[in-house]
């Protein structure tokens, strides 16, 4: 039988492509991957496993839930992760989110590094995160609109990689 990550890879290379493409992650692949995931647990070890891939999604979504509050991650990288979660289950969750968000910030590092993300958005909000002084108001009008290219990392780009070190670091996956 194939491992997970075999499993998961054209999927998750599905959704890098639309990510970075069009920084939108479709829904037909972020909650369908989510309805696949949980019907595979379903059929593989019952209400168990499909209770386990429901909580391990859950648990992988909530990473994301405070970012998204705050306008800093988008929906799609919200759902992608819950699917993630709910391939994965409780099982790797942890290690899934350790390795997402080492991505991530590699991701980050290197397009800042590049030069393809704007600077201005990281320092408004390292600003507002840590300057009480600093007026956001004035700050975020000076901002580039949010749907410009520079504006804005594909996140599920981290979320894949992130997934699949998770999955081929643990050999039984």
């Amino acid at each position: 039988m194939p491992s997970l990550a075999t499993l998961l890879t054209p999927w998750l290379a599905a959704l890098c492509y639309y990510d970075v493409r069009y920084r939108r992650l479709p829904n037909v692949l972020t909650l369908g991957g989510a309805g696949v995931a949980l019907a595979w647990r379903l059929g593989r070890a019952g209400v168990p496993g499909l209770v386990d891939g429901a909580l391990g999604g859950v648990f992988c979504a909530l990473l994301l839930l405070l970012p998204f509050i705050l306008k800093a991650a988008g929906g799609g990288d919200v759902k992608m992760l819950f699917a993630v979660g709910c391939a994965t289950g409780q099982r790797y969750a942890v290690g899934v989110l350790l390795c997402v968000s080492l991505a991530g910030m590699a991701l980050g590092i290197a397009m800042f590094l590049a030069g393809l993300v704007d600077r201005r958005r990281l320092l408004h909000a390292l600003r507002c995160a840590f300057d009480w002084r600093y007026d956001r108001a004035a700050g975020k009008a000076a901002l580039p609109p949010r749907s410009h290219e520079k504006s804005r990392v594909p996140f599920g780009v981290a979320i894949a990689v992130g997934t699949l070190a998770a999955l081929l670091v643990t050999a039984d996956a």
